[in-house]
């Protein structure tokens, strides 16, 4: 929820103060206005992580005998890989660019818009609205179904589980059977439209691939997002972020029973340097809204020497902060200032004239 410091007359209009007054905050220390952060530019790694559990079927051992499927599993696994990677960036406020402004009468920087955390986000001016992260939602799973409520009445007598499994293999190739006879157009009972072909046939498929998996097992994919997060100050080379273990799942970063999955970021220095002191007053330095310059950076991902994903944006802190000056907010005129609520940039600068 964004905070407003509504203007705040503190002296009476005869009070001889030139411009607002901006000077770095130290804790412990208040002034007759506002103190706001700049924004650093943190990093959100959404890693989508599917997770595959297989379960031998009831009839695994006779899979070859009576169906023909050789290499059926006999024992239950479990794996996990990585489906999907995205890199995206947020504002955090960056507490070594904390600043104090005081209002004064002949200022109309007065108007401030402050996220939850401090950082400016606009003055005189509604704020830009910030990004929200969605976490991942699995989509519901349907209800499993249980392949005995497709067996017939003799296939639940035997008394044997090699019997079940004869007389189950005769089922599925009965069922097969149908589906032939109605795909062929010679079945004895044959749909009046297509419609009901439809029906017809996909019920087949539920009850051939229901009992199929009493030999062939099951395999049951759960997908999960992990989300990783860091605030870098430079750059960073071949970082290990996380790993992953087949089994596991996503383990730490110093757990080697996975495999390592890495972090780059470099500054694309697109920012240039700021030169020697040009001598000006500390006053006339301090008068005005300080904002970021940001920088541009780039941000990998990677698996190996294989990239997975990438993202490239600008960061606020492998930029400079810079000094708008004070005479932009003059009484002469309003001036609407909106920041980048991730980078603490400049987005848009409004003077509007007296009328």
């Amino acid at each position: 929820m964004k905070k407003t410091l509504l203007s705040c007359m503190l002296l009476a209009a005869t009070t001889a103060f030139s411009q607002t007054q901006i000077s770095d905050y130290k804790p412990g220390i208040t002034a007759e206005g506002a103190v706001y952060y700049l924004p650093k530019t943190a990093i959100r790694v959404a890693v989508k992580i599917e997770k595959t559990t297989y379960t031998p079927g009831e009839f695994c051992k006779y899979a070859e005998r009576y169906l023909r499927q050789k290499d059926v599993r006999q024992n239950a696994a479990v794996s996990h890989r990585v489906i999907d990677c995205s890199v995206m960036p947020y504002g955090v406020a960056d507490k070594s660019k904390a600043y104090a402004v005081k209002f004064n009468a002949r200022s109309a920087a007065a108007n401030l818009s402050l996220a939850d955390d401090g950082r400016l986000l606009s003055v005189n001016a509604a704020p830009t609205a910030e990004p929200v992260f969605k976490p991942f939602t699995a989509s519901p799973k349907p209800q499993p179904v249980n392949p005995r409520d497709y067996m017939s009445q003799e296939i639940l007598a035997a008394g044997s589980t090699p019997k079940m499994a004869e007389l189950t293999a005769r089922e599925i190739y009965d069922i097969r059977d149908s589906k032939n006879a109605l795909n062929r157009g010679e079945a004895d009972f044959m749909p009046k439209d297509g419609e009901q072909l439809r029906i017809m046939l996909d019920n087949l498929n539920t009850q051939d691939r229901t009992l199929s998996s009493l030999f062939v097992g099951t395999e049951c994919k759960d997908t999960t997002e992990v989300v990783f997060t860091l605030c870098p100050d430079m750059e960073v080379n071949r970082q290990v972020l996380f790993r992953l273990s087949k089994q596991l799942g996503v383990v730490d970063a110093d757990d080697l029973s996975g495999s390592p999955y890495y972090i780059n970021i470099k500054d694309l220095k697109t920012v240039p340097d700021v030169g020697p002191d040009d001598g000006k007053k500390k006053k006339e330095r301090e008068d005005g809204i300080y904002v970021n310059v940001p920088g541009k950076i780039l941000v990998e991902i990677l698996n190996g020497s294989n990239t997975i994903a990438d993202a490239e944006f600008s960061a606020g802190q492998f930029g400079r902060v810079e000094l708008l000056s004070g005479d932009l907010f003059n009484k002469r005129f309003t001036t609407h200032l909106w920041l980048n609520p991730i980078t603490g940039g400049v987005e848009k600068l409004e003077a509007e004239q007296p009328k």
